[in-house]
């Protein structure tokens, strides 16, 4: 009998990787019962074009080092190998043609992405593809009514805490989880702040200590201008 698999992609710029990240992979694994959950860095990402501050070959060489230690986590340079800019609804065509029919996919997202969800590209296609899971932050409200017209795909785990334990979703019914999970609120933007201040203790808080390591070798954040 053929195996079915749970099979997450969670993309972004990752610029760069950080604790939340990493909690985010470890608990929606667990949560959702993951087979193989993967990061998956984009070369640059439509919505923050101009804006990344590290390059592609850093942000997935901090992936590395950030999951080279957690057996459930991976990194897919899919994006980051393509041959021009890669969209989201790309991606996840790409995956669902070579999985088997029998693998359920999961796109990974953060709620404040859901909320512009109808910015990106080929969206209506996009929610065809793979079930998302939405992943709120701790202390931001989530209105899930709003989201998109799509209240009938709307799965509301939150408040729950033990593994989700729902039936295999079929392909022509496709959902759109929301969990809050992750508790943990760490943000990039404080990652490049602590390291443009050059504060150690701030930054360990905020990465693992090889990724810590990496800025500091490389000297990565050092001419950022935000606030």
């Amino acid at each position: 009998m053929d195996q079915r698999k749970r099979i997450a992609i969670y993309g972004g710029t990752f610029d760069p990787v950080h604790l939340g990240h990493l909690e985010i992979g470890r608990r929606v694994s667990q949560f959702f019962v993951i087979d193989e959950f993967l990061f998956m860095p984009a070369r640059v990402a439509p919505h923050k074009v101009g804006q990344e501050a590290a390059s592609a070959l850093d942000r997935y060489a901090m992936l590395a080092l950030a999951t080279q230690d957690e057996p459930r986590l991976s990194v897919s340079r899919f994006e980051l190998d393509g041959p021009g800019q890669q969209y989201t609804v790309d991606t996840l065509a790409h995956f669902r043609a070579s999985c088997s029919e029998l693998d359920e996919l999961f796109f990974v997202m953060g709620a404040d992405s859901w909320a512009e969800i109808t910015t990106w590209r080929e969206w209506q296609r996009l929610v065809t593809l793979a079930n998302l899971i939405v992943v709120t932050r701790p202390g931001h409200q989530t209105f899930i009514e709003d989201f998109a017209g799509a209240a009938s795909q709307i799965v509301d785990l939150r408040g729950e805490n033990d593994p989700a334990t729902f039936e295999p979703v079929e392909v022509e019914a496709l959902k759109i989880f929301v969990t809050d999970a992750v508790m943990m609120d760490v943000s990039a933007t404080a990652v490049r702040r602590a390291a443009r201040a050059d504060d150690e203790e701030e930054l360990k808080r905020l990465v693992p200590p090889s990724v810590a390591d990496y800025i500091r070798k490389y000297g990565l954040y050092r001419n950022t201008n935000e606030a």
